[in-house]
């Protein structure tokens, strides 16, 4: 049965825009986009023209009764003040990571959303994608075993970054809130959640030379006050241990990313939660203990490979419509926010700190199927 397109209100015309852009109104039947708005409405009206849609003020969203959701893609400080309106004004939101910059006034969204009965949800939604869907569902058949421990890590090079991408010298910006939160989030889809943790955290260039030649601070030092290094240990609800590491001092700019999951018949080796395809593989013994290890790549079958930005709307839109939970429903980015708070409270106090939130493990994604929204309607 056909449903009803929900109509759409995007805020926020920057860099992630277009991909948003592209894929709700060009792949998800159920989206409707309707109008963006921009604290620049020049860029707004640019991309507009680019996508056919309209320029709008973000009252003038509010205001338009066939605007159901809002997807909220402004940076993080100001997410607090964009979702809290959209709530009061009765639209369901959709905001790009994280949900605020920290847990409890994420939560307190949380509940205003509970209280209107509308749906609150947050990026990153590569967990939906076809590489962490293809681990969920080896795991799931008890492929390893049962799991035992886990080991995540990536690197970023901010030497690079922090010139090109002035947002990451915001509130928000350190590789715990903008980059860890992908590899919690995939964690807490593929373990459940997170009870305590124990965590140094290191910001040790407090400046780096700029390598913008468009800004005019070109060749001389920028405030650079953001976390970059993260090491910490993890403890999950179900008792398992494992530990993240996060480099953003590494010098190398391509992301080097290592996710292991351990278990009692083998070892799960996932691709980048960062994007939502890759390859998985798994490592065990054929012929009991201590026989001779196999590498194995696991056939995918799950939809987006590709950038899929804009299937998390999608997913929630569905959900909305079917009356049910969205897989990323405001209870699972407010947990991994507090983790993130958690790491960095833990690294200023050099004590293990509780993670007193909890959330239910996402219900997986069926196989594709009829096409790849189908999976989204189940």
């Amino acid at each position: 049965m056909k449903e009803h397109p929900m109509g759409v209100g995007v805020v926020g015309s920057g860099m992630i825009s277009d991909i948003y852009l592209k894929n709700m109104i060009g792949r998800f039947d159920i989206l409707k986009v309707e109008a963006i708005c921009s604290a620049h409405m020049e860029n707004a009206q640019k991309k507009a023209d680019k996508y056919g849609i309209a320029a709008r003020s973000f009252e003038a969203m509010l205001e338009d009764p066939s605007i159901e959701m809002i997807v909220n893609l402004t940076p993080t400080p100001v997410h607090e003040q964009i979702v809290r309106r959209a709530l009061e004004a009765g639209k369901h939101v959709y905001t790009e990571k994280t949900m605020t910059g920290d847990h409890r006034s994420a939560m307190a969204l949380a509940a205003l959303a509970r209280e209107k009965g509308l749906y609150l949800s947050a990026a990153p939604d590569t967990f939906l994608g076809a590489g962490q869907q293809t681990a969920r569902a080896a795991i799931d058949a008890g492929a390893i075993g049962e799991v035992t421990s886990f080991a995540f890590a990536s690197n970023r090079d901010n030497a690079f970054l922090t010139s090109f991408y002035r947002f990451l010298n915001l509130p928000g910006g350190g590789v715990g809130y903008d980059y860890a939160v992908y590899y919690l989030t995939a964690l807490v889809n593929l373990l459940g959640p997170v009870e305590q943790v124990a965590a140094t955290v290191r910001a040790p260039f407090s400046t780096h030379i700029d390598l913008n030649p468009d800004y005019e601070t070109y060749g001389r030092p920028i405030q650079t006050p953001n976390e970059s290094e993260i090491c910490a240990v993890l403890r999950m609800k179900s008792g398992v241990c494992g530990t993240v590491h996060f480099n953003n001092d590494s010098g190398v700019l391509q992301d080097q990313s290592y996710l292991a999951v351990y278990g009692t018949k083998g070892i799960l080796y996932l691709p980048s939660p960062n994007d939502f395809g890759g390859t998985v593989r798994l490592l065990r013994t054929s012929d009991g203990p201590g026989g001779q290890a196999a590498m194995e790549t696991l056939q995918n079958r799950h939809a987006f490979s590709e950038d899929s930005r804009g299937v998390g709307p999608a997913e929630m839109a569905w959900s909305i419509r079917k009356g049910r939970a969205c897989r990323a429903s405001a209870e699972m980015p407010c947990h991994v926010l507090e983790v993130i708070d958690a790491i960095i409270e833990s690294g200023a106090s050099n004590s293990f700190i509780d993670v007193r939130s909890s959330c239910a493990r996402p219900a997986a994604l069926p196989p594709i199927e009829a096409g790849e929204e189908a999976c989204l309607m189940a």
